[in-house]
Parts: C-alpha cells; sequence; structure tokens
C-alpha cells in the first residue's frame, strides 16, 4: 500500500519536484532513506483565468499507512492498495487449452494474463499481424484494393491499434493500475502514464502490442493471425469447440473478444444460439480545426508554450432525451479510413504520440437508441450503421469521404473550396451534402450541437472547420449478454468480453475486461 497525496496546484511552469515536497509536507514527513515521493498523475487546469498544473503524488515507505491516514484528518491524502495479479487458481480440470478469440485491448490482455499464469492460451485473430496490417492499410490509403480481413478493424492490436492511444476510462477499478505497468513494461513512457488523461499514440501503440504478443508466445501461448471465428459448437448449452477458418477446434472455455465490427461472426453465433440484444450506440462525424486554434481558445496568451500539451476538449449537449457530444478527441491528428466492409465510408481518428499535427479532431456523435431501428431483431444496429456507411459511398462513388465546411452544414448549402482547415482524410474528400447521408435525427442533432459548441469553445466558431462524414463505430450496436460469473446467457464456456460484447468502451476498460475474463478462468480452473 502506499498514500496519495492529490490536488496539489502549482504553475503550469513551476519545476515538478514542488509538488512531491509539497505532498511531504501536507503528511508532516520529511524525505529521507525509507520514504519516496513520486508523481502519481498531473493535469493542467486553465480554470479561474490561470493556467495550473495539478498533481497527485505517490507517498511509499510511510508505515501502517491506514492508522496514519485517519490520524492525518486531510481529505487530500487517501491510501492506496495494490491490485497485483496474482489469482488463486481453481481446482476443476481444463479439457483443452483455453481459447481467446480476437486481440484487440480485451483478447490481448486476456491471453497476456493467462499465459503469464501458465495456462497457454491458444489465439485466433481474423486480421495479420501488427507489421502486414500496417502495410494492407497503407495500401488502401494510398488507393489499392480494399483489404475486408485485414484492415483498421481486424488485425493485431484492434481498432485501438489506429487511435490516439487513448488510456482513459470512467471505470474506477484497481486493474486500470495493472493495465498502465503492463503497458510501461512493454514500451510505454513512464510520463505518459502518469497524465491523468493518459495517451500512448498509434506509433508507440503498435509496438507495445507486437512487444505482448511476443511475451504471450514465450510464456508458451500460441496466436494465429489470419484466423477467423466461423462458428461454435455446443452440447447441452455448454461450448464444446470451435470452428476457425472452417475447420473443427476443441475448447470448452473461450474468451471471445471479436470487437465492435465483427459483423458476420454476430451472426453467426446468434445462429447458433448465443444471446444477443440490442444497445444504444452513437453516429455522426469527424470534425477538423487548426490545432492552434484549440490552443489559443483554451489556453490564450500561452498557447504554444512548450510546456502545454496540445489542447483537447470533451464538449456534450442534450436536448430532450437525444445527446449531441465530443468522442475520442485527437489533438494534432488525423482522420482515418476504418471500413471494415467493401463499398462503404467510415471515419475514425487517430494521432502519434507527439500530437504534433497541424488539425485536431474529434468524433461529434449524436446518441442513437434502439427505438430509433427496431426491425425486430437484435441486429437492427448493424443494419443502421450500414445503411449510414453504404450511404456515403454511394453520395461520392468511390471510398473518397463526404465532406462539407461547418459553416455551409449550419446553412444547409453544399461547400466548394476549403479555408483555413485541409482535411487529412487520407484517401481524399469529396464536396457532397452531409446530410444525404446522416438520417435527420443525426443532423438536427448535430446542427443544434455545432451552435452551442461555438458558445462554450471559441475555437468552434469557425465556420471553415471541416466535417468528413460518417464516424460509425463509436461502440458495439449489440451486447452479448452474460451472467455474473462472465459466461454467456446461454453457452456456458464462451466468455463475451470487451467492446465488441458490449461491456467496455475504449482500451483502458477493454483491457481491464480482458484482464477480468482471465481471473475468471484461473479462478475456476487448475492449469495443470
Amino acid at each position: 500500500m502506499s498514500l496519495i497525496v492529490s490536488g496539489i496546484r502549482l504553475p503550469f511552469d513551476e519545476p515538478s519536484e514542488l509538488a512531491c515536497e509539497n505532498a511531504l509536507a501536507q503528511c508532516g514527513l520529511h524525505p529521507d532513506g525509507s520514504l519516496r515521493a513520486s508523481l502519481y498523475r498531473t493535469s493542467i487546469d486553465r480554470r479561474h483565468g490561470k493556467i495550473d498544473r495539478v498533481y497527485s503524488v505517490r507517498i511509499d515507505g510511510v508505515e501502517k499507512e491506514e492508522p496514519f491516514c485517519e490520524r492525518l484528518e486531510n481529505p487530500a491524502v487517501r491510501v492506496k492498495k495494490e491490485a497485483p495479479l496474482c489469482f488463486t487458481p481453481g481446482t476443476l480440470p481444463l479439457t483443452h487449452r483455453p481459447v481467446v478469440v480476437g486481440l484487440g485491448p480485451a483478447g490481448l490482455f486476456a491471453a497476456y494474463v493467462l499465459a503469464q499464469c501458465g495456462y497457454r492460451p491458444i489465439v485466433f485473430e481474423r486480421g495479420r499481424e501488427i507489421d502486414a496490417r500496417d502495410r494492407s492499410v497503407e495500401r488502401f490509403w494510398a488507393g489499392s484494393e480494399f483489404d475486408k480481413e485485414s484492415n483498421i478493424q481486424f488485425g493485431e492490436g484492434g481498432a485501438g491499434a489506429y487511435s490516439d492511444g487513448k488510456l482513459t476510462t470512467r471505470i474506477n477499478d484497481p486493474f486500470c493500475d495493472e493495465v498502465l505497468r503492463i503497458f510501461v513494461r512493454h514500451g510505454m513512457p513512464e510520463d505518459a502514464a502518469r497524465l491523468a488523461k493518459p495517451h500512448v499514440g498509434t506509433d508507440i501503440l503498435k509496438n507495445i502490442v507486437r512487444s505482448m504478443r511476443e511475451q504471450i508466445v514465450a510464456w508458451g501461448g500460441e496466436v494465429h493471425f489470419s484466423s477467423r471465428l466461423d462458428d461454435i459448437r455446443s452440447q447441452n448449452g455448454r461450448l464444446t469447440g470451435l470452428v476457425v477458418n472452417g475447420q473443427d477446434v476443441a475448447g470448452d472455455v473461450c474468451v471471445l473478444a471479436i470487437g465492435h465490427s465483427a459483423r458476420d461472426t454476430f451472426f453467426a453465433l446468434g445462429q447458433a444460439g448465443v444471446y444477443f440484444e440490442p444497445k444504444p450506440f452513437s453516429v455522426g462525424v469527424r470534425v477538423e480545426h487548426l490545432q492552434a486554434e484549440i490552443d489559443r481558445a483554451l489556453y490564450g496568451k500561452y498557447a504554444g508554450h512548450p510546456l502545454l500539451p496540445a489542447g483537447e476538449y470533451a464538449l456534450s449537449y442534450r436536448k430532450d432525451e437525444r445527446a449531441c457530444y465530443s468522442f475520442c478527441m485527437c489533438p494534432g491528428g488525423q482522420v482515418v479510413a476504418a471500413q471494415s466492409e467493401e463499398q462503404t465510408i467510415v471515419t475514425n481518428g487517430m494521432s502519434y504520440h507527439a500530437r504534433d499535427g497541424k488539425n485536431a479532431n474529434a468524433a461529434l456523435a449524436v446518441s442513437v437508441d434502439p427505438a430509433d431501428y427496431d426491425d425486430g431483431t437484435p441486429f437492427g444496429g448493424i443494419a443502421f450503421q450500414r445503411q449510414i456507411e453504404q450511404a456515403a459511398y454511394r453520395a461520392t462513388g468511390s471510398y473518397a469521404a463526404p465532406c462539407q465546411l461547418v459553416g455551409d452544414f449550419l446553412d444547409g448549402r453544399r461547400s466548394h473550396r476549403f479555408g483555413s482547415v485541409q482535411p487529412t482524410y487520407p484517401i481524399g474528400t469529396r464536396f457532397v451534402s452531409i446530410d444525404r447521408c446522416l438520417p435527420s435525427f443525426v443532423v438536427n442533432g448535430l446542427r443544434d450541437g455545432l451552435q452551442v459548441f461555438a458558445r462554450k469553445l471559441p475555437a468552434f466558431q469557425a465556420r471553415d472547420a471541416v466535417l468528413t462524414a460518417p464516424e460509425t463505430r463509436t461502440s458495439s450496436p449489440v451486447r452479448i449478454r452474460r451472467r455474473e460469473d462472465l459466461q454467456s446467457l446461454h453457452v456456458a464456456g464462451l466468455i463475451p468480453c470487451g467492446e465488441g460484447a458490449g461491456y467496455a468502451g475504449g482500451i483502458m476498460s477493454a483491457a481491464v475486461d480482458g484482464i477480468r475474463a482471465a481471473k475468471q478462468i484461473i479462478e475456476t480452473y487448475s492449469c495443470e
């Protein structure tokens, strides 16, 4: 255990060592050989007309932390209990080695923990390993043929491998720190792990993913690429095997971490008796501003200061039961082509660790409820997404994305020329009225939201900001129901996991869900 001292505010350009001195002073402690104060989290606070850096400091070496904290009676000081990956193995025998399907964040961490604990998992990933996947993506972005099995959605690292590498989450789970420790062990800079809103960047994240996969193999696991799950086998409500690339694979325990875009796999599993239900999600567009304008709006005269990070924002607006909000904001990043099916257009955002691109981009998404797309099946949300993605392709007649300036979108007219913001979508864009490919309630929600956001953040007043459509894969449109022991409602031994199963929203929460899936297996079964 250790102590965490929170809420230490200093001017952003003061040395961070002062935060550690402040934390020790608040606790009435003096540095010596047995005590160690280190930065735990940092964030930027620009409220109250100034820019502060806010620190949390970790103090190790205090004896009897809990009584010490109680005597101190300082609400800024708390005891932090560690949650190391130390599980007590179960006793039930495993007939076969555990299987993990999918090597996105959930599957990667499930396989990593299983391998670390001696369970030698077998991993099947439908896409390719990260280097070959990179080549497929780059060829497509350069104008070559689309690869429906190896793209931004499918392949080693999952969709998160082509993102900002955000490790923020709303969940308060002790395994979050373990995820960060594992990332640091495999190449994440330690200073990135100390941010209140940690991010890795897609360039570093790809190397981390590769390193973790190599460690899984070194610990006795197997990883098979270009291996798509086609079906499952079950008997008397219990998993007995899987069908991978048309071949039967024996297995009585499987972590199902297939991501939010494995639509064909969803349908196959539904036919095999796995229980799905529709869930809310969101759709919208990507908006691009000059990063310098975002920085100026947030930092004022300090914009561009070398000690300040690229500015980022989070905006939301609600009208009745409908929300419009920014999502997956990528400072200094680019908009990317993220489809998983032919003749469709899907946008997403990514940035590198340095976040030093000219543009900032974020999704502007409007909430979608199952009532908006109810077709009497659990998969109405998939049809709703696909309809938008295909309409966008028809609107441009190619993989170039529909594009419109904010001012023209608000005025209801087609754009004709760019202003100060040039789009970063790699395949190119076409000026198209975005309402040709989005439902009217989404268009209306975006128009309302943009006007509200312009009052909240001056950068949103820019009428030459660029909208690129559509953003449809904000989260899974389905949930695979599971029991308290994480197993599928009607197929025992199958553990739906991560974002695709409807139990996570981003890299961090998916990774944590993967750890919890591995924990369930470890504490139930023996690896002997």
